[in-house]
């Protein structure tokens, strides 16, 4: 099977059901459509500070590309899966037309 037939044939969760998972209400996000949302602004002043952030980046390209988006997704997905709440927010992914 195609990436983008895999792409096509995922089912995509409400972004608000997403944002339940990681402990943000419906007031905390701006929703664009079903699927899409920023996180508001106040929400950085929230006393709860546990995050931690983990920055994917790559210096030399390559034709194929370097394979950030890739292992971000997996990571995310491996956090997840450990348990973890995560958060993923790629900048311009060159899959994002496979990904919407």
């Amino acid at each position: 099977m195609k990436d983008i037939e895999i792409a096509q044939n995922a089912q995509m969760k409400p972004i608000i059901e997403i944002a339940k998972q990681v402990g943000l209400n419906e007031d905390e996000i701006e929703t664009y459509g079903r699927y899409k949302a920023k996180i508001s602004l106040p929400l950085k002043n929230k006393k709860e500070k546990n995050g931690k952030l983990i920055l994917v980046t790559a210096i030399n390209p390559t034709p194929a590309g370097e394979g950030k988006s890739t292992v971000s997704v997996g990571l995310a997905d491996a956090i997840n899966l450990l348990g973890k709440k995560s958060m993923l927010a790629l900048r311009e992914p060159s899959l994002g037309l496979l990904w919407g």
